[in-house]
């Protein structure tokens, strides 16, 4: 037995469907596999992630309680990809000396010696970068270990270059890209075997071996029991507040503090960007919960996710609860990720929505994890103005909510904004996204109910006068186009709804009997969303009306963008006139039908 849940049988069952050993390691399969890695470069932004929350938690707690080192294996692909610049610059940067990546240097990479592709100095590039770096023969383990004893006693996070071959023993192939994913095949295998002088069956475990790793086990059982001793000694409320943030736990008081929020807001009905109602919603949200780890990719003035609670994380005091990723969304992300799997911190950060796009491999995999990452997307739309279209998302939301897992809210005012913060917040076993405006809206919500509507994902905000015969349908800034269009369609005569849909996958969570009620076929159904279509027909049908986007933006003041593009309750009412005035029977010439 490797692990109590990882046997002989399910090594045997590598690669196979139903089995805990995954082609690559799945986070939740099995005790010790620490984060889902496959996408290379990732465990490297995971690693500086979980070496963050290692010091901000021992900022908090103490040597006695958290005083761990991050170790984190990266091969040549590693190393090649984009964000291991990110993710290895921030941690220098910080110095994040308990990090230390062991790097298999084997010169090997699927299409053949890493040389076809790259000729980078990858030790002279972690040292310009902050780190120390030490050299090894990776098939030495004593030299290995003696590198590792050397990168503990460093300041600086440390890169342990073990050289190595692949393939190491194998005749024919050792060295070269045919060992890289394939099976070595029976005459190579029995080569092999005989060249290291391994005599031993397969899946057979030599008794030296198993001592060992038994010996292994038994000194950390030991480390884990001289552990628990220091913690049970420390002061009953620490103790009390440590072993919750390790659990996941939210402050007891967290669910009142939003209401009482909720209640402030519809007194004062402020009418603010909903990336501002953020900013006052963590206001209040980070006094609480004192575990929120903040940050953004330097755009902390517009993203808004700084409050007065969180001092920045700096080299040397790690005790803030801010970290300024710099220009490296998906070191961010993937950091994000690591801080989640860690334990004892709940990391949000920040960018414009249109960079989710740099952020995206890191994101699927806080979805595949199933981690509480919360993404704040702001500038949401065409309503940013004048960047223009390089800047403006356009078929970001639709894609982000074709990302299973991934739950994804656009909140229209105030009110709306701490229900999905707080959504995100009790979203244990989920990322978030919050899409935010750039632009100022109204108060929408005017009641003063407890509950939290949008957690039912759509809602009705504004009921129809009588019998419904036109239902709108809209997200975030679009939400009071909506409801203009209701008033104007209602002193017209034609009894309108409008429903809110902050959130799509809290909608397919409800019940088929609250879903049914919603989705109102019989009426004529639009929707109104400052992007493309896609997804919107699970509201409107085929044949229902789309207020949107067909293509990219333009550079322009918001509100002309708005005009310019059709998405406006002009627009909306003269769409429901037409549809109407199609579908009502023709009169002959003596007015008879």
């Amino acid at each position: 037995m490797i692990h109590d849940d990882i046997d002989i049988d399910q090594i045997k069952n590598f690669r196979q469907l139903g089995a805990k050993t995954a082609g690559h390691p799945e986070f939740g399969h099995a005790a010790g596999i620490e984060t889902t890695t496959g996408p290379l470069g990732q465990g490297l932004g995971n690693a500086v992630g979980m070496a963050i929350a290692e010091r901000v938690m021992n900022a908090r707690y103490g040597d006695g309680i958290v005083d761990h080192y991050t170790y984190v294996l990266v091969g040549d692909g590693c190393l090649m990809e984009g964000i291991s610049q990110e993710a290895l610059t921030l941690a220098g940067h910080l110095k994040l000396n308990k990090l230390i990546v062991l790097w298999d240097d084997n010169g090997i990479t699927i299409d053949g010696e890493v040389a076809l592709a790259d000729s980078t100095d990858q030790a002279a590039r972690f040292a310009a970068s902050g780190w120390n770096t030490v050299r090894c023969d990776g098939h030495d383990p004593e030299a290995i270990a003696e590198a590792i004893e050397a990168a503990r006693a460093s300041e600086r996070p440390t890169l342990v270059a073990c050289k190595t071959t692949i393939g190491y023993g194998a005749p024919t192939k050792a060295g070269t890209a045919k060992v890289h994913g394939s099976a070595l095949g029976p005459k190579e295998l029995a080569a092999t075997r005989e060249a290291l002088g391994w005599d031993h069956e397969p899946f057979e475990v030599p008794a030296e071996i198993r001592d060992q790793w038994r010996i292994a086990g038994l000194r950390s059982s030991t480390r884990r029991k001289e552990w628990q001793k220091r913690f049970d000694e420390i002061d009953a409320e620490i103790r009390g507040d440590f072993e919750r943030r390790m659990r996941g736990d939210l402050p007891s008081g967290f669910v009142q503090a939003m209401q009482r929020y909720k209640r402030t807001l519809n007194e004062e009905r402020p009418t603010v960007a909903t990336r501002k109602a953020s900013e006052m919603a963590l206001e209040i949200i980070n006094g609480v919960v004192t575990e929120t780890i903040g940050g953004s990719a330097d755009l902390t003035g517009s993203n808004n996710t700084r409050t007065s609670q969180t001092a920045a994380i700096v080299r040397g005091d790690y005790s803030g609860r801010f970290v300024h990723y710099g220009i490296r969304e998906h070191a961010m992300a993937a950091a994000m990720n690591g801080l989640a799997l860690h334990g004892g911190v709940i990391p949000y950060s920040g960018t414009f929505l249109v960079f989710s796009d740099y952020c995206r491999g890191a994101m699927r995999l806080s979805a595949l994890m199933g981690q509480r990452v919360i993404y704040v997307m702001t500038h949401d739309s065409i309503g940013l103005g004048e960047d223009g279209p390089t800047h403006q998302p356009v078929e970001h939301l639709a894609s982000l909510r074709a990302m299973p897992v991934m739950q994804v809210f656009r909140p229209a005012d105030a009110v709306e904004t701490v229900e999905c913060w707080q959504l995100a917040l009790e979203s244990r076993h989920a990322p978030s996204v919050l899409a935010l405006s750039r632009q100022d809206l109204p108060a929408l919500r005017l009641d003063k109910h407890d509950e939290n509507r949008s957690a039912r994902g759509a809602y009705e905000i504004s009921p129809a006068s009588g019998e419904a015969e036109v239902t709108i349908y809209a997200t975030g800034s679009e939400v009071q186009i909506a409801m203009e269009a209701r008033t104007r369609l209602e002193r017209d005569g034609v009894h309108t709804r409008v429903v809110s849909v902050p959130c799509f996958e809290l909608f397919e969570q409800q019940s088929p009997e609250y879903q049914a009620a919603i989705l109102d076929h019989g009426t004529v159904n639009v929707a109104i969303e400052a992007g493309i279509r896609q997804a919107w027909d699970r509201f409107i049908g085929r044949d229902g009306i789309f207020i949107g986007m067909t293509g990219f933006g333009a550079s322009g003041r918001a509100a002309d963008l708005y005009e310019h593009f059709g998405i406006t309750a002009d627009a909306v009412v003269a769409a429901v006139e037409a549809r109407r005035g199609s579908e009502r029977p023709e009169e002959d010439d003596d007015g008879e039908r």
